[in-house]
């Protein structure tokens, strides 16, 4: 990785797009990583557990232990695709999982407290940090395969931040996001305007990110979630969240990056139907704290450094994986699937903390 976001053309080549949005930067999702945690370090055959999944005592030491050191455990083999049960050898990291409460993009539940995860198969999901633009994140988060149609390629990645952090500390472009923070603005439309309109530029309705009808209620939820809020046209409301750009990582007692390309607006370079409006028209935008923009060197640098540290998760059916939210970062490319093939994932929150950012003397 270049010291210099402008020393070197990027990697992640531009795909221009149409005339009124600037290119797009596609992540790579490098694979199978040459850098970094291997397999075989974070991932538990179960073969032998099977019988007693959720209550062997000696698969959730050896979960817990794996958790504590790497941050990431993946389970294979397990011989169920209940989720419930899944999530048993999960249960003192993840706890009993946290139910939506609003404030974040959308997701809707497939049973209990799993979801699913919000994205359009057409679309790719740039590498991110769950609920890393509201000042209430998550610890964790778990994902369960459950479905996925023989000779589909449904992989996931997960990127090691601790590697992205390493990689960016003595950059221009790591300088800046800690000196500067970052802004996070939010666009969120009101249901009942498209009500009988097309849904061009629809990313999130206001009424299911906060939970409500009422403008006035979301408007509350939003400012407990440290959300400046205006409202435009046709009850549009724009939120901002000013934040950090890091965040302290108590398990290896150390800042760490804490912000991606995935709340710039190229997340919806490849989103149907939001893909053809212009950047500054788009549902997210992020910038730095002072509200200044991003170059494109520094957009493109971003996304590299995330290809450089990614690993693929690449799912079977009842595999199962929980990835600390502070270590790493995942996203995933389109997934392709033809008429009859399915790509199921579910999602668990993990336990909601306040983010604080980064600790004096924790660099």
């Amino acid at each position: 990785m270049c010291a210099s976001p402008v020393a070197s053309m990027p990697r992640s080549v531009p795909i221009l797009a149409s005339a009124f949005t600037k290119a797009q930067w596609i992540p790579k999702f490098i694979k199978p990583t040459s850098v970094g945690v291997k397999r075989e370090e974070y991932t538990i055959d179960c073969t032998r557990y099977q019988k007693n999944l959720g209550s062997n005592t000696e698969l959730k030491s050896r979960v817990d232990d794996l958790y504590h050191r790497i941050g990431l455990v993946y389970l294979t083999n397990t011989g169920t695709k209940d989720a419930a049960e899944l999530q048993k050898p999960f249960d003192r990291i993840l706890g009993t999982g946290n139910l939506y409460e609003g404030g974040a993009n959308p997701r809707s539940a497939i049973e209990g407290n799993v979801y699913d995860t919000g994205v359009s198969m057409e679309s790719f999901v740039h590498y991110h940090h769950e609920m890393a633009y509201v000042d209430k994140s998550v610890k964790n988060v778990f994902f369960t395969c459950s479905e996925l149609s023989p000779g589909v390629d449904g992989s996931s990645y997960v990127s090691d931040n601790i590697r992205v952090t390493n990689a960016l500390s003595d950059t221009v472009l790591g300088r800046k996001l800690r000196e500067k923070g970052v802004c996070y603005v939010r666009k969120l439309t009101d249901r009942k305007h498209f009500q009988n309109l097309p849904q061009i530029g629809v990313y999130n309705h206001w009424q299911k990110s906060f939970l409500t009808e009422d403008p006035k209620v979301a408007e509350i939820r939003a400012n407990e979630r440290g959300l400046r809020v205006e409202w435009g046209r046709d009850r549009l409301m724009i939120t901002k969240y000013f934040a950090p750009s890091y965040e302290y990582c108590p398990p290896i007692d150390r800042n760490l990056l804490y912000a991606s390309m995935a709340d710039h607006s190229i997340w919806f370079d490849t989103w149907p139907l939001v893909e053809q409006l212009p950047q500054e028209e788009r549902p997210l935008k992020m910038t730095y704290g002072d509200e200044s923009e991003f170059t494109d060197s520094e957009v493109a640098q971003l996304v590299d450094v995330y290809d450089d540290f990614g690993i693929q998760l690449d799912w079977n059916p009842g595999e199962a994986a929980i990835v600390c939210n502070f270590r790493f970062l995942h996203g995933r490319p389109i997934i392709k699937l033809r008429s009859g093939e399915v790509r199921n994932l579910g999602v668990v929150l993990g336990e909601f903390f306040k983010r604080q950012g980064p600790l004096p003397g924790k660099w």
